[in-house]
């Protein structure tokens, strides 16, 4: 049996200070949309890659000339999708940095950035399944609700931003330091 060495008598380290644990909305809200960002980016990159195929493979419910509204349709499904997918990876990131926004407007902001992320994309995609002598579907009609609930989400996380509190000297401009009075720099 091997022998151990004695271990230092049992003494008492100042603890570390303990950092504050994030606020639970937060970190709601954090995974909350970068979940959804990411997955909602590899659902529309998907879609656009599906596109991309019946482009490639010339459809002709895609492809015609009589089917130009739908093309439209699904492209503006795919790109909005994909560029509210980054907002969403975006909001998540902004949620995380801004623990002071007020929690009111922080889960107002994202409802109506989730709800927006749905109606635009799918009021495209729907305004495109069923096409009306070149006209879209009633779906698009779901796109002016989206467009607003996202006006309101941008408006709401852009005020919220303001909350950010800066440690000191920080929001100084560096060329802003006082030079040493009487002394003129050639």
């Amino acid at each position: 049996m091997k022998d151990h060495p004695k271990s230092a008598p049992d003494t008492q380290t100042p603890a570390a200070p303990i950092k504050s644990r994030p606020d639970q909305g937060v970190i709601y809200y954090t995974r909350r949309h970068l979940t959804f960002g990411w997955w909602a980016l590899l659902v529309f990159l998907t879609l656009g890659i599906v596109l991309e195929s019946l482009h490639g493979f010339k459809a002709g419910f895609y492809l015609n000339v009589s089917n130009s509204t739908r093309r439209l349709m699904w492209t503006l499904a795919h790109a909005h999708g994909t560029l509210l997918a980054l907002v969403h990876i975006g909001f998540g990131a902004t949620a995380h940095l801004l623990p002071s926004w007020n929690e009111k407007s922080r889960g107002m902001a994202s409802a109506c950035l989730m709800s927006a992320s749905i109606l635009i994309p799918g009021g495209f995609f729907l305004g495109g399944l069923v096409i009306y002598s070149g006209d879209p579907g009633l779906g698009i009609l779901l796109v002016p609700l989206g467009a607003l609930l996202l006006f309101i989400a941008v408006f709401l996380t852009a005020r919220g931003a303001t909350t950010l509190k800066l440690p000191p000297g920080i929001n100084a401009p560096l060329d802003a330091k006082k030079k040493p009075a009487g002394k003129s720099q050639p």
